[in-house]
């Protein structure tokens, strides 16, 4: 109660008028609060971020950032860094899943207006702007999969020569990911992160954890997303108009499509094993039980991608291998 005491009086020194009531407004995957703070005429949104645990830093900088690309990011219009309090504009509390789950036929709207934002951004990337998204964190993603989806979900330790397809999967995967051309990454471009505004649609959230890397990745993020699932003939449209757009505006996409989707899928592929170990570390670690019954839909993908490209065969049959350790876990929830 303290800190939410500290924060209420730290908010009250801010804000252009009194103060009516303070409410939740969501939860999120970090150690982040957040807050929608109602006042007579506006309503704002009152991060809450513990400096024993985050940074608000690298909020404030790309939110900053992406706004002066053009993206829709929250104006920041007070900050208490040394507490971890930031006082933002307020979005509303439409996420594109909510829209979509309300009204699919808003889809190619809302997508097509994704595409547009997440290509201001990438415009504007400059190197060593942003952290690199190298191998080197590219790796350690990859490997929560083994240490918190198999080891700790599954139960599952791998013989010496599953962990030797395991090890030159993820060779293979990295070796694609990296001769990328490299812009900003948003990294977690999804459903859950853009809101629906009536303005410069979408706003964009979550973005603290931006880097300099793959240009699929945040692509791979969205339309292939762990919250909803669109068909691929549909997934494969708004990529392709990404893909035109993309060009148009002098982005560094490859210039034969069939090798851009290919690069996506790749990039894909390097994000379902991650999430897929980020949801199990949410769960086991930190109690966040909700994201296992999103794992089903990330797997799929991982295993469609997979059955599709050369040089994945045998991690496929290790997939194949843990399916029964897969559906054995789930009844323990």
């Amino acid at each position: 109660m303290e800190r939410l005491e500290r924060l209420t009086a730290w908010i009250r020194t801010v804000l252009p008028s009194p103060l009516l009531d303070l409410q939740p407004a969501s939860a999120d995957a970090s150690f982040r609060r957040y807050f929608r703070a109602f006042c007579e005429t506006h309503n704002f949104i009152v991060m809450d971020a513990p400096p024993s645990h985050e940074d608000c830093k690298p909020f404030v900088h790309v939110a900053r950032l992406f706004r002066a690309a053009g993206a829709n990011t929250p104006e920041i219009l007070a900050e208490n860094l040394a507490e971890g309090f930031l006082l933002l504009s307020d979005f509303g509390g439409t996420t594109y899943l909510a829209a979509l789950e309300a009204d699919p036929d808003c889809a190619d709207r809302l997508y097509l207006d994704a595409n547009s934002s997440l290509i201001k951004i990438q415009l504007a990337s400059r190197p060593d702007e942003l952290p690199p998204y190298d191998a080197e964190l590219l790796l350690r993603e990859m490997r929560l999969f083994p240490d918190w989806y198999l080891n700790r979900h599954l139960k599952l330790q791998l013989d010496a020569d599953q962990q030797y397809v395991l090890d030159q999967t993820f060779q293979r995967i990295l070796a694609n990911n990296m001769a990328q051309p490299q812009v900003y990454v948003h990294r977690d471009w999804h459903s859950r992160n853009l809101m629906l505004t009536t303005q410069e649609n979408p706003g964009v959230l979550d973005f603290q954890d931006a880097v300099y890397g793959p240009i699929t990745y945040d692509l791979a993020s969205i339309y292939k997303d762990a919250y909803i699932r669109w068909d691929e003939e549909r997934v494969l449209d708004w990529l392709v108009r990404y893909w035109q757009a993309a060009r148009k505006a002098g982005l560094p996409v490859h210039a034969d499509f069939g090798e851009f989707y290919r690069d996506f899928e790749w990039m894909g592929i390097q994000r379902h094993i991650k999430v897929l170990g980020i949801f199990a570390r949410l769960c086991y670690r930190d109690g966040k039980t909700g994201y296992l019954k999103d794992m089903p839909l990330v797997m799929d993908y991982l295993r469609k991608a997979c059955n599709r490209y050369n040089g994945l065969g045998d991690f496929l049959r290790l997939l194949d291998a843990v399916e029964g350790k897969q559906a054995e876990a789930g009844y323990t929830f």
